[in-house]
């Protein structure tokens, strides 16, 4: 009998889930967010998480979780206490969802009254998604792979070697990278070297700048993160693959200056 309510007692705390946060609660955001107000909670919760400023690595991971959840689509909005339900006439307005017809989404796109994607609220803000190329060679993968980053989002990586962040207009990728946490590599962060060497799989990558590249090393889709600035709403990249051939001889030796997870 002992064993009996043990067990029914273990059945009647089972049920967790409701006390669960939404992403959006961990971030301290709205449904209806956008890009901008997405990356202005993801800063702010971001800093107050670290463990270095008094928080912890657990809830620094949650936060990271949670951004990538908005970014992705794929966190669930916060039900709304006073809703009747998603869509309900009585209470005037739709819960967020991934229809079409909502004003916006759960990853912040907005959209028109006919449920096309709008441009208007922040065309220069650039969606991007990376693959740490580390990754790639340990599972044998082949950075040429149309599938690529379908197979490495299935794949359960490490947030360092796989994931989404938004990069702000004027931002170069290497300090987009940086200023949400990341630790890329580099070097001379002046386009002399290939150290922060990236490629491009999807989107574009301004590199008007003099830079240390040859011609077929660009025809191929490399280009250096620290002077390139993202110029489409979405980019693919894969980072950390200064020892490629043809990259490799273009490195400059890792000094004190760089935080990368070298292993020259």
């Amino acid at each position: 009998m002992d064993r009996l309510a043990t067990d029914e007692s273990a059945i009647t705390r089972t049920p967790v889930r409701e006390s669960v946060d939404s992403p959006y609660d961990v971030l301290g955001l709205d449904a209806d967010a956008d890009d901008t107000e997405i990356e202005r909670a993801y800063r702010h919760r971001v800093k107050e998480a670290h463990p270095d400023r008094g928080g912890s690595a657990e809830e620094f991971q949650r936060v990271r979780d949670a951004y990538e959840a908005v970014l992705s689509g794929t966190a669930i909005a916060p039900a709304d206490a006073g809703d009747t339900g998603p869509g309900d006439p009585q209470n005037g307005s739709a819960t967020p969802s991934q229809d079409s017809d909502s004003p916006t989404d759960p990853a912040g796109q907005h959209r028109d009254g006919h449920g096309n994607a709008s441009d208007e609220s922040h065309p220069s803000t650039t969606r991007v998604e990376y693959l740490n190329y580390d990754v790639v060679a340990d599972h044998g993968w082949d950075i040429d792979d149309p599938e690529l980053f379908e197979v490495a989002s299935g794949a359960d990586l490490d947030h360092d070697d796989y994931g989404m962040f938004l990069a702000e207009p004027g931002e170069t990728l290497l300090e987009a990278a940086e200023h949400r946490g990341f630790a890329w590599p580099f070097a001379c962060r002046g386009g002399a070297c290939a150290n922060c060497a990236v490629a491009i799989v999807e989107g574009e990558l301004d590199s008007t700048v003099d830079n240390v590249l040859t011609d077929d090393l660009v025809e191929r889709g490399f280009r250096l993160s620290c002077i390139g600035r993202p110029v489409s709403e979405t980019l693919r990249v894969v980072y950390n693959v200064k020892h490629l051939p043809g990259l490799d001889d273009l490195r400059l030796p890792a000094d004190r200056f760089e935080r990368a997870r070298a292993d020259d």
